[in-house]
């Protein structure tokens, strides 16, 4: 089994800053291909930032200058750091890994963040 564990969710004012990490466990040994999603009340589910098996990070320009996803290969962690964050930003956030040793895909439990104007 796998276990995807998310943490650092939270309420914050307009402005303020999060770290979101996701930590994988269990029977993974490597990950990648690396993203965080998010979804709000009535939305669809949305790529927020991703980092490649090229190492190379993206993200949705909504967040870009704000966030920063990074991999902790030794600790198989995946981060989302959140800064100058606005109420649209208001969202259940996920983290989606791959198995780097059979390509099977994981999602995390979600963790809210909540953003007060």
């Amino acid at each position: 089994q796998v276990q995807l564990v998310e943490s650092g969710g939270g309420l914050v004012q307009a402005g303020g800053s999060l770290r979101l990490s996701c930590a994988a466990s269990g029977s993974i040994r490597t990950i990648y291909a690396v993203g965080w999603y998010r979804q709000g009340s009535g939305n669809q589910r949305e790529l927020v930032a991703r980092i490649g098996d090229d190492g190379i990070p993206n993200y949705v320009d909504s967040v870009k200058g704000r966030f920063a996803i990074s991999l902790d290969n030794a600790k198989n962690t995946v981060f989302l750091q959140m800064n100058s964050l606005k109420p649209e930003d208001t969202a259940v956030y996920y983290c989606h890994v791959l198995d780097r040793s059979n390509h099977v895909g994981y999602w995390g439990q979600g963790i809210q963040v909540t953003v007060s104007s």
